[in-house]
């Protein structure tokens, strides 16, 4: 009998309860799942359902209340931040609806900001830029800032920076929701190429139209979170 392959990340009976004031909210109720090399996972609900909640704690933005998170089968729950960050910069890619760039700051430099922080030097940190934002179709805009390029470029950037380090895993939080319609196409064929590619891929959104480009589909309401099925 072969033995069951560790998952790339798994969620052990996690919740998150946040305090405002004398009252508590749980943003998420206890959840179990497992996320695998190569899934590609979308996440869907109302507003204010805890989406997003559930992707800081897969993300390792936030510590759970309760319960435990796995990466490869370590236990990162109890991990001090520094050393939460120093895991996000080396395993995990981010990609916010708000692109969070750097405004007077040329493409490139946006995009190899991550490897300052992995210690790579100048001139590599430049060249592996490049190398990442040739693949998002944006060679001839590496330096632009974010001012110059449209929407739908200032996106392709932000993912560039998320696939700088090479990741295991990016985390997509409604990565199309400041864009119009061609755009967003444009931004999900990327993804799409990315999980052919073999990366992991979660994304966070409240549109049909953009998680019916994920394999397997969870959704979340008040806190609880269903499905999970493979299509």
């Amino acid at each position: 009998m072969k033995k069951n392959k560790t998952p790339l990340l798994h969620l052990e009976a996690v919740s998150k309860t946040y305090r405002l004031g004398e009252v508590k909210i749980q943003a998420l109720k206890p959840t179990t799942l497992s996320v695998s090399e190569g899934d590609y996972i979308s996440i869907k609900g109302p507003s204010g359902s805890g989406k997003s909640t559930l992707m800081y704690l897969m993300g390792l933005l936030e510590n759970p209340s309760t319960g435990k998170v796995l990466l490869k089968g370590k236990n990162v729950s109890a991990f001090s931040e520094d050393k939460l960050a120093r895991m996000r910069n080396q395993r995990i890619g981010f990609v916010f609806q708000q692109f969070n760039l750097s405004p007077r700051t040329p493409a490139w430099e946006n995009v190899s900001l991550p490897l300052i922080y992995a210690g790579i030097s100048s001139g590599r940190r430049r060249q592996k830029a490049i190398e990442v934002l040739k693949k998002v179709g944006l060679a001839d805009r590496l330096d632009s800032h974010p001012n110059q390029l449209s929407g739908g470029q200032q996106q392709r950037v932000a993912i560039a920076r998320a696939l700088v380090n090479q990741p295991s895993i990016i985390f997509a939080d409604e990565p199309t929701g400041n864009l119009d319609v061609k755009s967003g196409k444009m931004i999900m064929n990327i993804f799409d190429q990315l999980n052919r590619r073999g990366i992991t891929v979660v994304l966070v959104t409240h549109e049909a139209t953009i998680a019916r480009h994920a394999k397997r589909h969870l959704t979340i309401i008040d806190g609880v979170v269903k499905g999970g099925k493979k299509r």
